[in-house]
């Protein structure tokens, strides 16, 4: 059966689109198009979508699009959409991990679903008398997306919280997994059977709080992203990891790359670290930008800054 096939006879319920405009999705608001686009119903349809599809074809995962670049030639393949689709916060309070005594006193485990964004986790366990989430607050994208990176911010990092994930693979099939089974690293994750899987949701511990406290924290971190982010110009947040013992913006700073622009792509003069669509950019300026960043810091400070975001299709 293909997907035509499944569309006809009433098997997928979601949202799909051919030829689908990847500016609309990606956080830098420039890219080319998907071949095909889908934003399942709920995880079952997302399940028999994917067991719609051919073997090889190319799938991508997106949430709010805050970490990814799709180059201006287009995804040839299948992307699915997984904000406001994939969703849901849920407290589990029968399935307790098996913790340390001292560990056990916390906050009861919380199953959240991929397309969940970040900040709402944070907000949830804020309200329900948790603790240790608040730096979520700050992560502009869903938890699918901090999961598959490891995503940070302010101290705090999402592995650090994960009892388990609930997954995917191509041909539909749901799947249960434990920390253990993943490499994990700082804004790095690596399945170590390297299976072809993605997140549809994962189980987190954070320990009892004050809600009032959690919540002035969340309002504290956010103040301070405002006041060092370009947030009102699209972007994409942190475009390199810091390396070991320095920060990428000090040395793309440092460089005198600040106001670099190529086309409508430019290195923000409110924070090294952020590339911005000044108007009109297209995905090739801000690649542009990217490797000539990277080239003038390796050139002037020995030091290979690497990508926290993702590039993926075509070059036009």
């Amino acid at each position: 059966m293909d997907m035509s096939d499944a569309i006809r006879g009433g098997r997928l319920r979601g949202v799909h689109r051919p030829d689908e405009p990847m500016a609309k999705h990606v956080s830098w608001r420039a890219g080319g198009r998907a071949k095909l686009f889908y934003q399942p119903a709920d995880v079952a349809d997302l399940c028999e979508f994917l067991r719609t599809l051919g073997g090889s074809t190319q799938i991508l995962f997106v949430g709010l699009g805050s970490n990814l670049l799709v180059r201006d030639g287009g995804f040839n393949g299948a992307v699915v959409f997984t904000h406001h689709a994939l969703t849901g916060i849920e407290m589990k309070t029968g399935d307790r991990p098996r913790f340390s005594e001292d560990e056990k006193r916390g906050l009861s485990p919380v199953f959240a679903g991929a397309g969940v964004p970040a900040p709402h986790l944070a907000r949830y366990v804020a309200r329900h008398g948790g603790a240790g989430a608040e730096w979520m607050a700050g992560v502009p994208g869903t938890i699918g997306g901090a999961l598959a990176m490891n995503a940070g911010c302010y101290g705090g990092e999402t592995w650090n919280h994960v009892t388990m994930v609930r997954t995917v693979d191509r041909f539909g099939a749901l799947n249960e997994r434990g920390p253990e089974q993943y490499e994990v690293g700082y804004r790095h994750l690596r399945d170590k059977a390297n299976r072809e899987e993605w997140f549809v949701g994962a189980t987190f511990h954070f320990e009892s709080g004050d809600e009032k406290v959690a919540m002035a924290r969340m309002r504290e971190l956010l103040a301070k992203r405002v006041a060092t982010q370009p947030l009102s110009q699209p972007n994409a947040g942190s475009v390199f990891r810091n390396p070991q013992g320095d920060h990428a913006a000090r040395l793309i700073e440092s460089c005198g790359l600040k106001g670099y622009t190529v086309g409508g792509a430019q290195v923000s003069p409110k924070h090294a670290n952020f590339i911005v669509n000044v108007g009109g950019a297209k995905a090739a300026d801000i690649e542009a930008v990217i490797d000539h960043v990277q080239a003038t810091v390796a050139a002037q400070t020995g030091i290979a800054l690497v990508r926290e975001v993702r590039i993926v299709g075509e070059r036009a």
